[in-house]
Protein backbone atom coordinates (compact mmCIF):
# COMPACT_ATOMS: atom_id res chain seq x y z
CA UNK A 1 0.00 0.00 0.00
CA UNK A 2 1.17 3.61 -0.44
CA UNK A 3 1.36 6.86 1.18
CA UNK A 4 0.15 9.30 -1.80
CA UNK A 5 -0.95 12.29 0.58
CA UNK A 6 -0.03 15.63 -1.90
CA UNK A 7 0.67 17.90 1.03
CA UNK A 8 -1.07 20.50 -0.63
CA UNK A 9 -4.41 18.76 -0.64
CA UNK A 10 -4.58 18.68 2.68
CA UNK A 11 -6.63 21.86 3.84
CA UNK A 12 -6.27 23.45 7.31
CA UNK A 13 -8.75 21.67 9.60
CA UNK A 14 -10.36 22.30 12.66
CA UNK A 15 -11.83 18.92 13.82
CA UNK A 16 -11.27 14.85 13.14
CA UNK A 17 -13.63 12.09 12.99
CA UNK A 18 -12.63 9.13 13.18
CA UNK A 19 -14.51 5.85 12.06
CA UNK A 20 -14.62 3.16 15.04
CA UNK A 21 -14.19 0.13 13.51
CA UNK A 22 -10.87 -0.94 11.53
CA UNK A 23 -9.78 2.55 11.95
CA UNK A 24 -9.65 3.26 15.62
CA UNK A 25 -9.99 -0.84 16.96
CA UNK A 26 -8.93 -3.68 14.69
CA UNK A 27 -12.34 -5.27 15.71
CA UNK A 28 -12.82 -5.92 11.86
CA UNK A 29 -10.44 -9.23 11.27
CA UNK A 30 -11.67 -10.44 14.81
CA UNK A 31 -15.53 -10.04 13.29
CA UNK A 32 -14.59 -11.88 10.36
CA UNK A 33 -13.76 -15.07 12.19
CA UNK A 34 -16.79 -15.12 14.43
CA UNK A 35 -19.23 -14.07 10.96
CA UNK A 36 -17.62 -17.45 9.74
CA UNK A 37 -17.98 -19.21 12.55
CA UNK A 38 -21.45 -18.58 13.24
CA UNK A 39 -22.56 -19.12 9.89
CA UNK A 40 -21.01 -22.08 9.99
CA UNK A 41 -23.27 -23.14 12.91
CA UNK A 42 -26.29 -21.87 11.24
CA UNK A 43 -25.64 -24.33 8.18
CA UNK A 44 -24.14 -21.40 5.59
CA UNK A 45 -20.90 -21.02 4.02
CA UNK A 46 -19.35 -17.90 4.32
CA UNK A 47 -17.28 -16.48 1.65
CA UNK A 48 -14.86 -14.02 1.37
CA UNK A 49 -17.03 -12.09 -1.15
CA UNK A 50 -19.87 -11.73 1.04
CA UNK A 51 -17.91 -10.84 3.99
CA UNK A 52 -16.09 -7.74 2.41
CA UNK A 53 -19.17 -6.58 1.49
CA UNK A 54 -20.70 -6.40 4.92
CA UNK A 55 -17.76 -4.16 6.00
CA UNK A 56 -18.64 -0.93 7.91
CA UNK A 57 -22.28 -2.05 6.87
CA UNK A 58 -25.15 -1.26 8.77
CA UNK A 59 -26.94 -3.97 11.07
CA UNK A 60 -29.89 -3.24 8.41
CA UNK A 61 -27.27 -3.19 5.69
CA UNK A 62 -25.81 -6.37 6.52
CA UNK A 63 -29.59 -7.77 7.01
CA UNK A 64 -29.73 -7.16 3.15
CA UNK A 65 -26.61 -8.24 2.15
CA UNK A 66 -27.31 -11.69 3.83
CA UNK A 67 -30.48 -12.20 2.26
CA UNK A 68 -29.43 -11.48 -0.66
CA UNK A 69 -26.79 -14.20 -1.11
CA UNK A 70 -28.81 -16.87 1.79
CA UNK A 71 -32.25 -16.40 0.36
CA UNK A 72 -35.18 -15.26 3.12
CA UNK A 73 -34.47 -17.95 5.01
CA UNK A 74 -31.14 -16.89 6.51
CA UNK A 75 -32.15 -16.75 10.22
CA UNK A 76 -30.55 -12.94 10.78
CA UNK A 77 -31.97 -12.49 14.02
CA UNK A 78 -29.87 -15.62 15.89
CA UNK A 79 -27.12 -14.60 13.21
CA UNK A 80 -26.59 -10.77 14.71
CA UNK A 81 -26.98 -12.09 18.21
CA UNK A 82 -25.04 -14.91 17.88
CA UNK A 83 -22.30 -12.81 16.81
CA UNK A 84 -22.56 -9.95 19.62
CA UNK A 85 -22.35 -12.92 22.01
CA UNK A 86 -19.04 -14.13 20.53
CA UNK A 87 -17.93 -10.47 19.78
CA UNK A 88 -18.17 -10.08 23.71
CA UNK A 89 -16.51 -13.26 25.01
CA UNK A 90 -13.59 -12.92 22.30
CA UNK A 91 -13.01 -9.50 23.15
CA UNK A 92 -13.26 -9.47 26.94
CA UNK A 93 -10.55 -6.90 28.05
CA UNK A 94 -10.69 -4.99 24.71
CA UNK A 95 -9.78 -5.39 21.40
CA UNK A 96 -6.17 -4.08 20.05
CA UNK A 97 -5.95 -0.57 19.14
CA UNK A 98 -4.94 0.46 15.52
CA UNK A 99 -1.17 1.38 14.91
CA UNK A 100 -0.84 4.76 15.83
CA UNK A 101 -4.35 5.91 17.01
CA UNK A 102 -3.06 6.39 20.37
CA UNK A 103 -0.42 9.22 19.15
CA UNK A 104 -2.80 10.60 17.07
CA UNK A 105 -5.10 11.09 19.25
CA UNK A 106 -2.69 12.71 21.59
CA UNK A 107 -1.56 14.83 19.35
CA UNK A 108 -4.81 16.33 18.70
CA UNK A 109 -5.23 16.50 22.51
CA UNK A 110 -2.13 18.67 22.42
CA UNK A 111 -2.66 21.34 20.12
CA UNK A 112 -6.82 21.73 20.93
CA UNK A 113 -7.99 20.33 18.15
CA UNK A 114 -11.45 18.77 18.71
CA UNK A 115 -12.48 14.91 18.02
CA UNK A 116 -15.36 12.80 17.60
CA UNK A 117 -16.72 9.19 16.72
CA UNK A 118 -18.83 8.23 13.60
CA UNK A 119 -19.68 4.69 13.40
CA UNK A 120 -22.66 2.40 12.05
CA UNK A 121 -22.16 0.39 15.57
CA UNK A 122 -24.47 0.26 18.27
CA UNK A 123 -24.09 2.80 21.12
CA UNK A 124 -23.52 -0.02 23.75
CA UNK A 125 -20.95 -1.94 20.98
CA UNK A 126 -18.51 1.22 20.92
CA UNK A 127 -19.22 2.65 24.64
CA UNK A 128 -18.04 -0.54 25.27
CA UNK A 129 -15.27 -1.35 23.07
CA UNK A 130 -13.36 2.12 23.12
CA UNK A 131 -14.17 2.32 27.10
CA UNK A 132 -12.28 -1.04 27.46
CA UNK A 133 -8.76 0.51 25.86
CA UNK A 134 -9.40 3.68 27.60
CA UNK A 135 -10.08 5.84 24.64
CA UNK A 136 -13.79 6.84 25.40
CA UNK A 137 -12.95 10.13 27.07
CA UNK A 138 -10.59 11.37 23.77
CA UNK A 139 -13.64 12.18 21.91
CA UNK A 140 -15.90 15.48 22.67
CA UNK A 141 -18.75 12.95 21.06
CA UNK A 142 -19.92 9.69 19.79
CA UNK A 143 -22.43 9.15 17.03
CA UNK A 144 -23.45 5.73 16.52
CA UNK A 145 -26.04 3.47 14.90
CA UNK A 146 -28.49 4.85 17.44
CA UNK A 147 -28.15 8.63 17.30
CA UNK A 148 -29.40 8.60 12.79
CA UNK A 149 -31.65 7.62 10.72
CA UNK A 150 -29.79 7.23 8.00
CA UNK A 151 -26.31 4.98 8.78
CA UNK A 152 -23.42 4.86 6.19
CA UNK A 153 -23.02 5.56 3.45
CA UNK A 154 -25.54 8.21 4.22
CA UNK A 155 -23.47 11.64 5.32
CA UNK A 156 -25.67 11.97 8.52
CA UNK A 157 -23.10 10.60 11.11
CA UNK A 158 -20.62 12.64 9.82
CA UNK A 159 -23.03 15.69 9.81
CA UNK A 160 -24.13 14.86 13.25
CA UNK A 161 -20.64 14.82 14.28
CA UNK A 162 -19.95 17.80 13.36
CA UNK A 163 -22.66 19.41 14.26
CA UNK A 164 -22.25 18.47 17.83
CA UNK A 165 -18.81 19.92 17.79
CA UNK A 166 -19.97 23.10 16.34
CA UNK A 167 -17.90 22.55 13.29
CA UNK A 168 -18.62 23.09 9.77
CA UNK A 169 -18.46 19.73 7.95
CA UNK A 170 -15.77 21.70 5.54
CA UNK A 171 -13.63 22.22 7.95
CA UNK A 172 -13.05 18.54 9.31
CA UNK A 173 -11.30 15.87 8.44
CA UNK A 174 -12.79 12.36 8.40
CA UNK A 175 -10.56 9.00 8.71
CA UNK A 176 -12.15 6.01 7.20
CA UNK A 177 -10.90 2.54 6.32
CA UNK A 178 -14.32 1.32 4.16
CA UNK A 179 -15.64 2.17 1.05
CA UNK A 180 -19.27 2.79 2.54
CA UNK A 181 -17.75 5.11 5.38
CA UNK A 182 -15.58 6.73 2.90
CA UNK A 183 -18.74 7.49 0.71
CA UNK A 184 -20.39 8.84 4.15
CA UNK A 185 -17.85 11.33 4.63
CA UNK A 186 -17.20 12.46 1.29
CA UNK A 187 -20.78 13.18 1.36
CA UNK A 188 -20.73 15.32 4.28
CA UNK A 189 -18.29 17.46 2.08
CA UNK A 190 -15.26 16.29 4.70
CA UNK A 191 -11.72 16.09 3.85
CA UNK A 192 -11.67 12.09 3.75
CA UNK A 193 -8.28 9.83 4.28
CA UNK A 194 -8.82 6.27 3.57
CA UNK A 195 -6.19 3.53 6.43
CA UNK A 196 -7.69 0.42 4.58
CA UNK A 197 -7.73 -2.21 7.22
CA UNK A 198 -9.94 -5.45 4.98
CA UNK A 199 -10.74 -3.65 2.29
CA UNK A 200 -8.88 -2.09 -0.76
CA UNK A 201 -10.49 1.03 -2.18
CA UNK A 202 -11.48 0.74 -6.24
CA UNK A 203 -10.70 4.00 -8.48
CA UNK A 204 -13.98 5.01 -7.62
CA UNK A 205 -13.05 5.03 -3.94
CA UNK A 206 -9.69 6.92 -4.57
CA UNK A 207 -11.39 9.66 -6.39
CA UNK A 208 -13.42 10.64 -3.15
CA UNK A 209 -10.16 10.50 -0.80
CA UNK A 210 -7.16 13.20 -0.90
CA UNK A 211 -4.75 10.41 0.27
CA UNK A 212 -4.86 6.41 1.07
CA UNK A 213 -2.73 6.03 4.02
CA UNK A 214 -0.69 2.71 5.82
CA UNK A 215 -2.15 4.05 9.02
CA UNK A 216 -3.02 6.45 11.65
CA UNK A 217 0.75 6.95 12.54
CA UNK A 218 1.33 8.08 8.60
CA UNK A 219 -1.85 10.47 8.93
CA UNK A 220 0.04 12.00 12.13
CA UNK A 221 2.78 12.93 10.48
CA UNK A 222 1.53 14.30 7.23
CA UNK A 223 -0.97 16.32 9.31
CA UNK A 224 1.64 17.79 11.58
CA UNK A 225 5.08 17.58 9.06
CA UNK A 226 6.63 19.15 11.60
CA UNK A 227 6.72 16.20 14.39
Amino acid sequence: METDLDMASLRPFQAVIFDMDGTLLDTESLFRSIVFDVCTDLGFEMTDAVHLSMVGSSHERTNQLLVEAYGMAFPYAMFDERCRISMGERSHGGVPVKTGARELLAELRDRHIPTAVATSSRSRHAQLHLGAVGLLDMFQTIVTRDDVIHPKPHPEPYLLAAERLGIDPLHCLALEDSPSGVRAAHAAGMQTIMVPDLVHPSPEIRALDIAIMDSLDHVRRAAFPAL
